[in-house]
């Protein structure tokens, strides 16, 4: 596997105050934040500049980015009100230094400009050389080499004459970290060795770490393992001590780079979601996208795709967050109006060419209003078309979804009427033989024949009534005309009466019909649709059992709901009629055992009218063996509770 060179950049994100703190000699310390909270928070003499260096100083050493700008802005408010511009520009900077720490590089880099401009002109030299390197560190992020090495320059040039050494070398630092980022080791190591002297030197604890982890990311990608691991890991013991959790997570970003080249990826997973956890408990998105990246090609060499592209996805979220084209226009123009702040302060203390600045200010402003105006304009133009072709499409969207649905409706009801058209025949012809059968049968006094002829014709008057009852009772709930006034219906009571109403037809085809209501059931519903529902899963039952067969109805109450089963041993349902089987499809026409005839109509209205109950219903069918529907209706709400109580 090729080395693929860690996107890290190691920044030191603390200077020492000049003239100013004299107790800070080093930075990210939370130990120090932690004892610096406490006097504040039991000290209730301190002056307000006394609380504002102290807010200061707490946001120095702290190393959670959120906390740093919480008390960087409790600051920024006491100097403002004290109007010193000295606190003033000390608190931007640290609130930008906890902004670039969550990748809000735009914000950060406004805050850096506005405390330069305080700068701008006075004889605080070296803080603007502080704010110089601040600015480089930025543009390093974003991989604007060019822009990123001027500013470390300039800043490296301003420490050099005043002699600091902490700033010197924390520049030389990052100056290395840019050339390392860019691939030119042999640059970066010169820069990391010369800073990793004067920390040595001076005993500087933080920077001797961050020169050692960075010096050890050269050595990996020179594919020096073992010198690059003993080298992070010294610098890993110093950070914890500090407890500095932002360079421990990219130094582990790293050691699981080193691990994933030698093919140990468990090792190398263990180090990558090390990395992503401090990065999302601390909010530092740059961290996230670059765990994110090693996680996601560490698990991509390990044969796992799903969790390589879960953690890709993941990594291009946060990289275009972070260097989206809004942000880097920002900085940009954010830059551009710094460059022209510094130039017009040269000019003002020259004190030359004043009134045709000025001029040139003015007409430049007024040109950004104009341009300004003319985009809001458009903006809000270009806002009113796309709203008005989204509301075109969405009512276009809409009128095709109420074209399909009513040609739906037009076909099932084509259906229908092409379904009772076929099946109603019979019947009525049966009716048209019987007025010259009856002649025939009385003129030979064949009273058996006129016997059977009036079970026939009661068969037929029955068949064809269930025929028309259900198709009225279908039409009225497709207009939705079907009066629903739920009450609470006693099954046992309802489901006695239907079994008197079915019995002579059960008897007529020989079927013992017996009902199982020993429970009272009572559940909340329409009394008229659930004897429908009754009445036609009976009627259906019978139809398809032969004669001797058992027809069986029974209620109970099942996990709150009222149940009532009409369980059969008749012809059963064949397995591919058991998904359309409530719905009105084709030509449903069938026969029972006698010879009945049946289109299918019951059921659908059965399933229509257990939607209205808020009922549901279920069927178990075997063929030769017989079939069981289930229909579970809501119970009353009286019932519920006394079973709760």
């Amino acid at each position: 596997m090729a080395m693929i060179r860690p996107f890290v950049h190691i920044i030191i994100l603390a200077y020492t105050f000049v003239g100013f703190f004299s107790s800070p000699t080093s930075a990210q310390d939370q130990t120090a934040a932690d004892s610096l909270l406490n006097v504040l928070h039991t000290d209730d003499t301190i002056s307000d500049s006394s609380r504002c260096v102290l807010y200061y100083e707490i946001a120095f050493y702290s190393t959670d980015p959120s906390e740093r700008i919480h008390y960087a802005e409790q600051a920024l408010k006491i100097a403002e009100e004290l109007q010193n511009d000295q606190l003033i520009a000390f608190g931007l900077r640290y609130k930008g230094n906890g902004l670039r720490s969550q990748g809000q590089l735009s914000e950060a880099i406004k805050h850096y400009l506005d405390a330069a401009s305080l700068y701008a002109g006075s004889n605080k030299g070296l803080e603007a050389g502080v704010i110089y390197i601040d600015l480089g560190d930025i543009y390093a992020i974003q991989n604007n080499y060019q822009n990123s090495l001027n500013y470390y320059r300039q800043g490296i040039n301003i420490f050099r004459q005043s002699k600091d050494s902490v700033k010197l070398a924390t520049a030389l630092l990052n100056v290395g970290e840019l050339y390392r980022t860019n691939q030119k080791l042999d640059s970066a190591i010169v820069y990391f060795q010369r800073s990793k002297a004067i920390f040595s030197k001076i005993g500087y604890a933080i920077g001797l770490a961050y020169n050692l982890g960075n010096i050890g990311l050269v050595l990996a990608e020179e594919g020096k393992y073992e010198l690059a691991e003993e080298n992070i890991a010294k610098a890993t013991a110093i950070l914890v001590k500090i407890d500095d959790q932002y360079p421990i997570a990219v130094f582990q970003t790293a050691l699981a780079d080193i691990y994933a080249n030698r093919g140990a990826y468990d090792q190398a997973l263990v180090y990558g979601h090390t990395s992503l956890k401090i990065g999302e408990e601390l909010g530092l998105k740059e961290q996230i996208r670059d765990a994110s990246l090693k996680l996601s090609e560490i698990y991509q060499s390990a044969g796992n795709s799903d969790e390589a592209y879960t953690y890709l996805k993941q990594y291009i979220a946060y990289r275009d967050s972070i260097n989206n084209e809004e942000t880097i226009r920002q900085m940009a123009d954010l830059r551009t109006a710094y460059e022209v702040s510094k130039k017009q302060a040269e000019v003002d203390l020259l004190q030359e060419q004043a009134l045709l600045n000025n001029i040139v200010v003015w007409c430049a402003i007024f040109i950004i209003a104009l341009l300004l105006i003319l985009t809001v304009a458009l903006l809000k133009i270009y806002r009113i078309k796309d709203r008005a072709i989204r509301i075109v499409r969405e009512r276009r969207r809409v009128i095709a979804a109420q074209r399909n649905q009513l040609d739906e409706v037009n076909k099932t009801k084509d259906r229908f009427f092409s379904i009772i058209s076929h099946d109603i025949r019979g019947p009525i012809s049966n009716f048209q033989g019987i007025s010259g059968l009856i002649n025939v049968l009385a003129e030979s006094n064949d009273a058996d024949g006129l016997k059977q002829l009036g079970s026939m014709m009661e068969a037929s008057a029955k068949e064809v009534s269930v025929l028309l009852d259900n198709l009225l009772e279908w039409a009225l709930s497709q207009e939705g005309k079907i009066p629903y006034h739920a009450e609470p219906v006693k099954l046992k009571e309802l489901c006695q009466a239907n079994l008197g109403i079915m019995l002579n037809m059960a008897m007529a085809k020989q079927i013992e019909l017996r009902g199982r209501l020993t429970q009272e059931v009572i559940v909340d519903a329409d009394k008229n649709s659930v004897s429908t529902i009754i009445r036609n899963l009976l009627s259906n039952a019978i139809k398809f059992t032969p004669e001797g067969g058992e027809v069986k109805l029974e209620i109970a109450e099942v996990d709150g709901m009222g149940l009532v089963s009409v369980i059969d041993t008749g012809i059963g349902i064949p397995k591919d009629k058991l998904n359309d089987l409530f719905q009105l499809k084709g030509m449903r026409s069938s026969w029972g055992t006698k010879g009945e005839k049946g289109i299918g109509l019951g059921l659908t209205l059965v399933y229509e009218f257990v939607q209205l109950n808020h009922g549901q219903i279920e069927v178990e069918s075997e063929e030769g063996k017989g079939t069981t529907f289930k229909v579970y209706l809501p119970l009353t709400k009286k019932t519920v509770l006394a079973e709760s109580n």
